[in-house]
């Protein structure tokens, strides 16, 4: 008996595909559309009509393109799962797919990767993606003879591009109007969004400079005193402002912090709004403004001028990689301990980050810059970024699938996170108080904020102008020992003022970091730098 052949046109097959790329792989679209649009007339009905067909039709021609014998079932069995995933990804998690979401994907470890994915997601993305990228292949595509095809094909397009050409003359108005009112609404469209989004990142990537760029080759450390300097710099993870009580938030995150003498920054916004920008910006010269990301892994960062300049540097690494950042420094890697008593699995908890910290600074003799890159309040499993004791905010979301939880469980376990933050650099400070032969400073800021499910969005990296406040205000955290005062002539309260009136941005950490390694550097920018109006001059 024959085994039976399920088969359809090439024009069916491409009518369908298009379609459902259309109306089911596009959520976000359309919800968007429906909370933006308001038929008050004739002519919003229509333009709210003309809709589908704008989305239907570019769709149509670029499978018409790439419908071909041999090679359409696998790119259309791939687009199907990838557009799938960006679908669950914007639809439920409120990520708007980029070129700079693209770089977050490219750079994402597979620890990340596995935390992300969760059992809902895994049946979204089977049901709407792999099961018809499944089905696809089970069908064999009927194609006419060449010319008969080319001509069809060609046919087709064109009277695509004068429907697409009509529609445009007759809604022109109300297409540059929605679109000028609703510039992201160009990001929810998906397919074209991630294919725009590599084609950029891609590019970004070819065009970065590849001969390694020195700014200034004579550094020069400029403190008078004898005693050995640390300064340590916590960068944390996607820990927002909005929910330290440091900041006023009504529930006590901080409870330890806020016994330290400490300076508590108002109004900080970060670079970005991932790390993959944001620590790579924190550590380069230039304002965010005029950053490069791609351009910063061949460039000299505040490392290297430190390094340079004479001081010893340190990397502790608990989050997913320095971005390129410590390419050229010593760097201790949590994944190369996960024996210790704070790893489990594949990550560790940030104490990880302080042991064997007390032993090595005393026996400091030379001036040192550490760097603890912290796992902090990184999502979406919240819930395992701190130890059990730390659990006083409760009900807990102790699940990757946020949609499971309320924003109310999601918000307790994020802020238990905040709580073991608070935990561990005043924990460093304590290691810092007890060092008297030793000039030290510490300096905690976040790389970005974090979406806890305010407007149903979730995590971070929005593209910048687009994204919230929670995903931008950021903590930055200040102390420094008597001794250190008083060899940079610090004016104390001058500074403590500043702090609470002046706005902030991680553009002031590059210089404000120069300034406390008391570091002479033709990169530093006085009017960036946090102390320049707080010195006392003699």
């Amino acid at each position: 008996m024959a085994k039976k052949t399920f088969s359809i046109s090439s024009l069916k097959f491409i009518l369908i595909t298009s379609a459902y790329f259309a109306f089911c792989l596009n959520n976000t679209f359309w919800q968007f559309i429906y909370e933006n649009i308001t038929i008050e007339n004739f002519r919003t009905f229509l333009f709210a009509l003309s809709l589908p067909i704008f989305m239907f039709i570019p769709l149509f021609i670029l499978f018409n393109i790439i419908t071909l014998p041999y090679i359409a079932k696998p790119l259309i069995a791939t687009l199907l799962i990838c557009s799938a995933a960006a679908n669950y990804a914007m639809y439920n998690l409120g990520t708007i797919i980029n070129s700079d979401m693209i770089q977050n994907f490219a750079e994402t470890t597979l620890r990340e990767a596995r935390e992300l994915v969760s059992l809902k997601a895994i049946i979204f993305v089977f049901i709407t993606g792999v099961l018809p990228a499944l089905i696809i292949c089970f069908f064999k595509i009927r194609y006419n003879n060449f010319k008969k095809e080319l001509t069809g094909r060609l046919s087709l397009i064109i009277v695509c591009l004068i429907g697409f050409g009509i529609l445009t003359v007759f809604s022109y108005k109300d297409y540059i109007s929605f679109a000028r009112n609703h510039s992201q609404v160009r990001r929810y469209i998906n397919t074209f969004n991630y294919i725009s989004g590599i084609n950029k990142y891609y590019k970004k990537q070819r065009n970065a400079k590849r001969e390694f760029i020195i700014y200034d080759s004579q550094p020069s450390i400029t403190k008078q005193s004898s005693k050995p300097r640390l300064i340590i710099l916590a960068i944390g993870e996607t820990a927002r402002e909005k929910n330290f009580s440091l900041y006023g938030y009504d529930k006590n995150t901080n409870p330890l912090l806020s016994k330290q003498d400490i300076y508590v920054f108002n109004s900080v916004v970060s670079c970005g709004t991932s790390t993959a920008i944001s620590v790579p910006c924190l550590f380069a010269h230039q304002t965010r403004e005029d950053f490069n990301v791609n351009d910063a892994k061949y460039s000299q960062n505040l490392l290297d001028i430190a390094q340079m300049a004479g001081y010893n540097i340190l990397w502790k690494e608990n989050d997913d990689g320095c971005k390129n950042v410590c390419n050229r420094v010593e760097t201790i890697d949590a994944q190369d301990f996960l024996n210790t008593q704070y790893c489990f699995d594949d990550y560790c908890h940030d104490e990880f980050l302080l042991e064997g910290l007390e032993n090595k600074i005393k026996d400091l003799q030379k001036d040192t810059l550490i760097v603890l890159h912290m796992m902090g309040s990184h999502g979406p499993t919240y819930f395992k970024r701190y130890p059990d004791s730390f659990k006083q905010f409760a009900p807990f979301c102790n699940t990757s699938d946020l949609q499971k939880c309320s924003q109310e469980e999601i918000t307790n376990t994020y802020n238990n996170t905040i709580l073991y933050t608070d935990f561990v650099l005043s924990s460093l400070i304590d290691i810092l108080k007890k060092q008297s032969h030793i000039e030290s400073g510490m300096l905690y800021v976040s790389d970005h904020g974090e979406s806890l499910g305010e407007n149903n969005i979730y995590l971070h990296g929005l593209p910048y102008s687009m994204a919230p406040n929670e995903q931008k205000e950021i903590p930055m955290i200040l102390w420094l020992s008597k001794d250190l005062k008083n060899q940079i002539n610090l004016n104390s309260e001058c500074l403590k003022q500043n702090a609470k009136k002046n706005q902030h941005s991680h553009d002031n950490f590059y210089h404000s970091v120069l300034h406390l390694l008391s570091i002479n550097s033709s990169t530093y920018n006085s009017e960036l730098d946090i102390f320049a109006n707080c010195i006392i001059k003699h």
